[in-house]
């Protein structure tokens, strides 16, 4: 992968490729369980849910534009939950397999490791044995998973777990 990659914090200028990104995964694959393409409108608050903290969006590029992304985001809303985050990493697809999803969320958890986060999970749509390896590349343990535990379509999709101690 090119030394020219920059990895930064998301601006609100980069929205309109996040969201390009992610109407990609939607309308094509089975990675987002998201039935419906996003609008930078639509968007514009989950984004605003980022920037400090526990719940970070950063982003990958070069003189071509947007690489990919990656982001921690609250697990479910109890305070129980507080100090545990679910990660997301998405990659332009023909940036996949060069190293750059490793490199994102070693940024993201270099981050992670000076907040108050304990434990980072993240669920991967099955199948993708690029993902599952990834996230077990990154230090991630596989935890289980959650058979045709959602449907997209007409299809069930199942969804295996993996879980990485922050703190």
């Amino acid at each position: 992968m090119s030394s020219d990659v920059a990895i930064r914090a998301a601006r609100e200028s980069d929205l309109l490729q996040i969201v390009a990104l992610a109407n990609h995964y939607i309308l094509h694959t089975n990675a987002m369980f998201t039935t419906e393409p996003q609008t930078i409108e639509g968007r514009k608050l989950w984004f605003d849910g980022y920037g400090a903290g526990r719940y970070r969006l950063l982003v990958a590029e070069d003189a071509t534009g947007l690489l990919g992304c990656a982001y921690s985001s609250r697990y479910r809303p109890t305070p129980a939950f507080d100090a545990t985050v679910e990660t997301s990493i998405y990659l332009q697809p023909d940036r996949r397999g060069a190293g750059l999803g490793a490199r994102l969320y070693a940024a993201l958890f270099d981050i992670l490791r000076k907040e108050d986060v304990h434990l980072a999970v993240a669920g991967v749509a099955q199948p993708n044995a690029a993902s599952n390896a990834l996230h077990l590349k990154c230090g991630f343990e596989e935890v289980g998973t959650f058979r045709e535990y959602a449907r997209k379509g007409n299809v069930w999709i199942s969804s295996t777990w993996f879980q990485k101690m922050v703190a």
